[in-house]
């Protein structure tokens, strides 16, 4: 299988206090489904280097990569490429602009999670949410972050597929990842890079690059391109 499959978006117990993932259980898993590379995404953290680097020397044969899920006032967002957290990194514009000075790239998380929850919305004393795709691109969120998260494991087909079709609107890429908070679920939805991932500058030229898509189906062998999938029966219910 060519190039280096990453499950993009992943919580464990070292950074995560709502996690029950052992680091050395996600590397177990993936070696057993042939996922051949994490980033590791703690909620608005990233791991010391001291944790880090016996890490990675410890397991050679699975790519991982540091990242952060950022909580910030236009929802969660994964950085990968951050030397560290800052201070104003929750608004957006400021994560942007840290990234931009960084190299770093910035994935949107889960951006309509519970959005066809017909309560969801009626609590926060909202309208349902009726956006097309074309007019959910227009969102500022999505002007300020280099691609979309397709495929999460915490979503619906329907949230997802949504996701899909805005960043095709866009024009941005799209990844996957399995937002696991325990050994369930790791890398079925997860992102296809066209090369061997070498190192971490090597990972971020790639994303910059957009030389990757989102796949689904690794766990039971048959990983499938989710860029062209078709809509699910529910996205077209009532």
């Amino acid at each position: 299988m060519p190039g280096t499959i990453v499950d993009m978006h992943l919580h464990t117990i070292r950074g995560a206090s709502d996690s029950m993932l052992d680091p050395e259980e996600l590397i177990a898993e993936a070696r057993r489904i042939n996922l051949t590379g994490v980033n590791i995404t703690e909620h608005d953290r990233m791991w010391e280097n001291w944790d880090l680097a016996p890490f990675r020397k410890a397991h050679p044969d699975i790519f991982v990569s540091n990242g952060m899920e950022v909580s910030t006032d236009m929802g969660h967002v994964l950085a990968v490429g951050l030397r560290g957290y800052e201070g104003g990194i929750r608004r957006l514009e400021r994560l942007r602009e840290v990234a931009d000075e960084q190299g770093a790239f910035l994935i949107v998380a889960h951006p309509f999670r519970h959005y066809f929850d017909p309560v969801h919305f009626k609590r926060q004393g909202k309208e349902p949410f009726t956006m097309t795709a074309e007019e959910a691109a227009r969102l500022p969120v999505f002007q300020l972050v280099d691609a979309v998260e397709v495929l999460n494991g915490c979503n619906t087909p329907r949230e997802n597929h949504f996701a899909l079709r805005v960043a095709k609107a866009l024009g941005k890429p799209g990844t996957g990842g399995s937002d696991a908070h325990s050994n369930q679920g790791i890398g079925y939805f997860s992102t296809r890079f066209e090369e061997t991932v070498e190192s971490p500058d090597h990972f971020l030229r790639l994303l910059h690059a957009g030389r990757f898509q989102p796949v689904h189906g690794l766990p039971r062998g048959e990983v499938e391109n989710y860029w062209n999938a078709p809509p699910p029966e529910e996205e077209d219910a009532p």
